[in-house]
């Protein structure tokens, strides 16, 4: 995923001249043929990315488009409050995105992983968060964050993500993508998760349970036409995610649901639990730990029907 950002980037950069790229101290070769093509629109902040994204709120400020990127964590935690103030306060077209989202750099410890910036970033006011799926939707979040006049956050997988979508795709903040149809479950996916969420409901046509599964990629602002029709339409809606349970998609959804009118549909929440992962571990073991594998979860949906 980060290589398709690399070049959607350079290529936003060459239709618009106002774009500019500020990087947290990574990504220097991952951005080699953008310094080569416009070399006075790179900017290495190094190891300061609080400071990165004031930087990025000011160009702002004087008519640029700047994309702010560097390690998820690095670019979210460290920085919320210039997040908070500098960007959104003064609503600012801002693009930060976060790479190695959720457990991608498992390996790395506590400090790498980030299950809890989607749920924190969400109640700043004006600020969009987008979770892509695939490279194919990290092209289409990032053309369509460009389009917008408030500031947006992505985040985005490391590499060697699949790609679910095999061809472009019209990608719209706040409208999910239906990628299966089916009658009994809804699966709503944010991020990474998506080819999960398809050998979940892989498994689940075994057991003659139908399941649709949905790329409901944007956090903040749901899709609220297709909640209405999960929850009026299926005997159970799931989120899933590489997140926490609190706050993010399934977070966001409970909230939905609890504003609105009495549903069909219960719903089932798949992230990770409300702790800290204190062992190193790969991305799949980690999901492992937390329940979000294709056997675990088809489990967990077969008993709950």
């Amino acid at each position: 995923m980060r290589n398709a950002f690399a070049k959607q980037v350079t290529e936003l950069a060459q239709r618009d001249e106002r774009v500019v790229l500020l990087s947290g101290d990574i990504g220097n070769r991952l951005f080699d043929d953008l310094k080569a093509k416009y070399p006075g629109r790179f900017f290495n902040c190094g190891v300061a990315e609080a400071n990165l994204i004031g930087m990025a709120a000011g160009m702002a400020m004087s008519g640029l488009r700047p994309i702010c990127y560097t390690i998820t964590p690095f670019i979210t935690y460290r920085c919320m409050e210039q997040i908070r103030i500098d960007v959104c306060y003064h609503h600012q077209p801002v693009i930060i995105v976060g790479t190695g989202s959720g457990l991608s750099y498992a390996s790395l410890g506590a400090t790498h992983h980030s299950c809890e910036e989607m749920g924190m970033l969400r109640l700043l006011p004006g600020l969009a968060v987008l979770a892509p799926a695939d490279e194919v939707e990290v092209r289409g979040a990032l053309k369509a964050a460009l389009d917008q006049p408030h500031p947006v956050y992505i985040r985005i997988g490391k590499k060697g993500e699949p790609v679910v979508h095999k061809t472009e795709i019209d990608f719209q903040i706040g409208r999910a993508i239906t990628v299966r149809e089916g009658t009994d479950v809804c699966l709503l996916s944010a991020g990474t998760m998506l080819p999960a969420a398809l050998d979940t409901a892989g498994l689940l046509a075994k057991e003659n349970i139908s399941a649709q599964v949905v790329s409901f990629h944007t956090i903040k602002p749901l899709d609220e036409a297709t909640l209405t029709q999960a929850f009026q339409n299926f005997k159970l809606v799931v989120t899933l995610e590489e997140h926490s349970v609190l706050g993010g998609l399934g977070g966001s959804v409970a909230e939905w649901l609890a504003d609105h009118s009495p549903a069909r549909a219960r719903l089932i929440r798949c992230g990770t639990a409300d702790e800290f992962l204190h062992e190193t571990a790969e991305q799949e073991e980690a999901r492992e730990h937390f329940g979000l594998t294709a056997v675990a979860m088809a489990a967990r949906i077969k008993a709950k029907l």
